[in-house]
């Protein structure tokens, strides 16, 4: 687990270096992304995090490769309000002329109604409460742990050319997991039709210090499906992605149907 000094090193190096990296691309302009999606319930990466509908709004800042932004995730249901998450990502993304592209991201998860406050980074002691998945069932659990109010994760990916379109991803905590979970993931879209198809293969190496942050203290397949995306027509100027995704975690033997439209 990496000390409070040692992670804002960390993301100070990874500011310093995507900074640098964007002087050569000083003609490129700032621009805002933000929206909201909605959700029959939130699932991620073969998780039920909430069995209910959420709300996911997000905001970003790019600039030449380099992104800024925050996502979160709010249940319809008070009952489950423990589920509600706010992250906050850094990325840098960089295409080169052959097409293969490479990205590079830290994310910084954080629950507002776990017990922490926002400020508390390292934990200092106190327990806070955090969703992990229940290794029988593949739903969230109240669970909790000694540490502070922000699990970071570093992440890699690489795609593919447009003739060959395949990313291959990897996630891993390094603050505030006891276990350092890991995650990687194979994605391939297809185009059939007007449909977007995206499928996807999930899979965990597992920890034994904290096996129920993915469900699974050793090697298994948590994230497999497939995800169909494509625009409703609403009116001559407006359009809604719609995405109907199918999801198998083979490791609890549980599937999920998801639907989302995106504003």
């Amino acid at each position: 687990m990496l000390s409070k000094n040692t992670a804002l090193k960390t993301l100070l190096l990874v500011i310093l270096i995507t900074g640098l990296s964007a002087t050569a691309f000083a003609q490129e302009s700032i621009s805002v992304n933000t929206g909201v999606d909605l959700y029959n319930r939130y699932v991620w990466r073969g998780g039920d995090i909430a069995n209910t509908p959420s709300i996911q709004p997000f905001l970003s800042v790019s600039y030449a490769g380099l992104e800024l932004g925050t996502w979160g995730a709010y249940t319809l249901s008070n009952e489950q309000s423990d589920c509600d998450e706010i992250d906050f990502w850094l990325s840098y993304t960089r295409e080169l002329e052959s097409g293969v592209a490479f990205s590079a991201m830290i994310t910084d998860y954080y629950y507002p109604n776990a017990g922490l406050k926002f400020s508390n980074f390292d934990g200092d002691g106190d327990s806070t409460l955090v969703m992990v998945i229940d290794d029988e069932a593949g739903t969230a659990d109240s669970s909790y742990f000694y540490g502070g109010a922000h699990t970071l994760e570093i992440g890699l990916s690489i795609t593919g050319p447009s003739s060959f379109p395949v990313t291959l991803s990897g996630y891993f905590n390094v603050h505030n997991d006891a276990g350092n979970n890991a995650y990687f993931q194979l994605d391939y879209p297809v185009m059939v039709n007007e449909y977007e198809l995206g499928f996807f293969c999930g899979v965990t190496p597992g920890s034994e210090d904290n096996p129920g942050y993915y469900g699974a203290d050793e090697f298994a397949f948590i994230n497999l499906g497939v995800t169909a995306s494509r625009d409703i027509q609403v009116s001559e100027t407006l359009n809604l992605p719609l995405t109907v995704s199918f999801v198998i975690n083979p490791e609890s033997e549980m599937s999920h149907l998801l639907v989302g439209l995106s504003f």
